[in-house]
């Protein structure tokens, strides 16, 4: 599923344009970016809970030519769905 069938999903429960699903759709993906930006937990009861995590530095290895790489020290989103996924 991509965010164009999201649109499409919200559009035909809500029986609206789909410029109008859109929008709804933008927002509330942007209400999500904003929040995890400023480091806050996102939690959608039901559906799981989005965090930002620190990653390590470390050593990688790029798989194609075989070559040692430095990792830098970062950010990344982290996902743990909610229990009734589990089911």
């Amino acid at each position: 599923m991509i965010k164009s069938d999201i649109v499409a999903k919200v559009q035909k429960k809500l029986n609206i344009k789909k410029s109008k699903a859109e929008e709804i759709v933008d927002l509330t993906l942007e209400a999500l970016k904003e929040s995890l930006k400023l480091g806050e937990k996102v939690e959608l009861r039901g559906f799981g809970i989005f965090k930002v995590v620190g990653s390590k530095r470390g050593v990688g290895r790029n798989l194609k030519t075989g070559e040692t790489v430095t990792l830098k020290e970062g950010k990344t989103v982290k996902f743990k769905p909610s229990v009734r996924f589990k089911k």
